[in-house]
């Protein structure tokens, strides 16, 4: 992406640690398209920013002073908002994955990050793509599907069509719409389509939730 031609990015920092805000909003800003609009330290204002201020990407620790990132995500669900959220975290074990998973993050990165990895995300979360990776995807999806496998209802699969089933079952693969046009020879666009008509009939904004909707579907009785 060339920053001559780039759409600004509007990012809202969710962080309680006051010198790693400073650090990030000095390292984002640095970019033309990259513009760090606001930031919080609590939960009760980060939804109250985003709200106000609707950043294209909420970036978001998962400890902050007044509960938690995860609060945080589903409470921005609830308000309907277009913004994307990357978890920033030194967390790694398969617990909070499950976690963030499960909120409904758009992607989850750890703070060891170097910069221009870290750019690149946003870049590719905004765009609408997810970031969490494909081997801790299948991980805690495996995960997501133990812990839900004797729940009855489908979540709405059976009204996919046969070609938005297979692309909600890549996704859950961890692949990208990049990835799964070339696997199914279509273009990205009509893998953005399909998804985003496939996500309609099962009621979620977020690939994550897609994707355990997925792992979780009932499995037909072995023969």
């Amino acid at each position: 992406m060339t920053t001559s031609d780039a759409k600004t990015i509007t990012i809202l920092l969710v962080e309680d640690h006051e010198v790693t805000r400073a650090g990030l909003r000095s390292l984002l800003n640095a970019h033309e398209h990259l513009q760090v609009t606001g930031e919080a330290e609590t939960v009760a204002d980060a939804v109250e920013q985003a709200r106000r201020l609707q950043p294209d990407i909420v970036l978001l620790d998962i400890r902050l002073r007044d509960g938690s990132g995860f609060e945080v995500c589903r409470r921005l669900q609830t308000l309907n908002l277009d913004a994307r959220v990357i978890y920033l975290t030194s967390f790694a074990d398969d617990d909070v994955l499950f976690e963030a998973i499960t909120s409904g993050a758009d992607g989850y990165l750890l703070k060891e990050i170097n910069s221009r990895a870290l750019v690149d995300a946003i870049e590719n979360v905004a765009a609408g793509h997810s970031i969490l990776d494909p081997a801790v995807t299948r991980r805690v999806m495996a995960r997501v599907q133990g812990v839900m496998q004797a729940a009855p209802d489908d979540g709405g699969l059976s009204r996919l069509s046969p070609q938005e089933f297979r692309i909600v079952s890549l996704v859950a693969e961890g692949q990208t719409n990049k990835e799964i046009a070339a696997v199914l020879g279509l273009s990205d666009k009509t893998v953005k389509n399909y998804l985003s008509n496939a996500m309609g009939k099962l009621k979620t904004r977020r690939r994550g939730q897609a994707a355990a909707l997925f792992t979780r579907r009932p499995k037909p009785p072995l023969s």
